[in-house]
């Protein structure tokens, strides 16, 4: 399990995340759904560790002073002041906001930078899954990223992550600017990932709606605090969600 306790973030003297807690059991999809600047990515960002490597380079640059208190638990193993290279070591793997791929590389070199944690039998096997996972990368292999479009970027990003041989993907925002058919095509996909690797998928999204099906559990996040939590089905019956998510009251 992975779970955060009563988990704060400030920059300076601006509260980004408010006391959050949250548990992310193994073998589940959890959302994570709030407007924009509600705080998704700074919670992935401190669940994965990079937070640190931000308070670190911000310190040393004299900019701003960022803060972290509360625990961040991976089987009961209090994690909060881990580095982000040990925690993908441990399986919790980003993939961030906005693809972030070496658009000089092509997408076969992109995911095999993915790799660089797993055994040439794992790589393979996986390289293989994500194939056939999204079959349009086939004909790409040899594209640089900076010539895809935003879809094909996304599935090597998800790609590229698959290959670090995650036990927690963390998804930021992987819907962000997409056409409503690649916004399906991916949420099928994530889906048919945890089903058959059994992997936790953490996914933050302000376009909650598509999503909302395929989570067994979700927390609504307001101005870096949790307001709302619930199985999927209980949220998409919320009069209160149903208004701020699907524009019915």
């Amino acid at each position: 399990m992975l779970e955060a306790k009563n988990l704060m973030v400030f920059y300076e003297n601006m509260l980004a995340l408010n006391n959050i807690s949250i548990k992310c059991d193994k073998n589940r999809i959890i959302g994570i759904f709030g407007a924009n600047s509600a705080g998704k990515s700074t919670l992935m960002y401190t669940l994965s560790g990079i937070m640190l490597d931000i308070q670190k380079k911000e310190k040393m640059a004299g900019g701003e002073r960022v803060t972290i208190t509360g625990d961040i638990l991976l089987d009961n193993q209090n994690i909060k002041d881990v580095k982000p290279s040990l925690r993908a070591r441990a399986g919790i793997i980003l993939c961030p906001e906005r693809r972030r791929l070496f658009k000089e590389s092509s997408v076969l070199e992109n995911l095999r930078i993915g790799g660089y944690l797993a055994t040439k039998a794992q790589a393979k096997t996986t390289l293989d899954y994500i194939m056939n996972m999204f079959p349009a990368l086939q004909k790409l292999r040899k594209r640089s990223g900076g010539f895809l479009s935003g879809g094909e970027q996304q599935m090597v990003a998800i790609g590229r992550a698959l290959m670090a041989q995650p036990k927690f993907l963390l998804l930021d925002e992987p819907l962000l600017g997409l056409s409503p058919l690649m916004q399906a095509t991916l949420i099928k996909a994530i889906k048919a990932i945890q089903l058959e690797t059994k992997i936790t998928i953490i996914i933050s999204e302000q376009y909650a709606r598509p999503v909302f099906p395929i989570v067994d559990y979700a927390y609504i996040l307001e101005n870096g605090a949790a307001v709302m939590e619930g199985t999927g089905g209980e949220l998409m019956d919320n009069p209160d969600v149903k208004s701020a998510y699907f524009g019915v009251s």
